[in-house]
């Protein structure tokens, strides 16, 4: 009686794990499609970047950096950093945050006092 009860769990244990696996099978397979299958869109395109804003007269400058600094924790020293980043390379990424490449290498490479990459935000 004991071997039958046994028997009756290895098999229950491994219709289960089956089935399992299967399950997960598929729903890898519908998340990650074949790449050159054509007709079906890679799961996760890149997005592209807004394109930023090109500043012409500084005074535009105001406006932008408000819009872009209005999300940070400390919107009053991203202004001012923002401010001195479009006065000199005419551009401010557009969003509240990143995109900082499509304003070119005046943005992304002017550096602080001590050294630091990020001076724009």
């Amino acid at each position: 009686m004991a071997i039958k009860v046994a028997i009756f769990l290895l098999a229950s244990f491994i219709l289960v794990t089956t089935r399992v696996s299967s399950d997960l099978e598929e729903a890898l397979a519908q998340a990650a499609p074949v790449a050159g299958h054509p007709g079906v869109a890679p799961a996760h395109a890149p997005a592209q970047a807004p394109p930023p804003h090109k500043i012409v007269d500084t005074k535009e400058c105001f406006g932008v950096c408000k819009g872009r600094c209005s999300l940070h924790s400390r919107p009053n020293l991203c202004g001012r950093a923002c401010m001195t980043c479009c006065s000199v390379c005419k551009c401010v990424p557009a969003g509240t945050a990143g995109n900082r490449e499509t304003c070119g290498t005046c943005y992304t490479d002017w550096q602080t006092h001590g050294n630091r990459t990020n001076k724009c935000p």
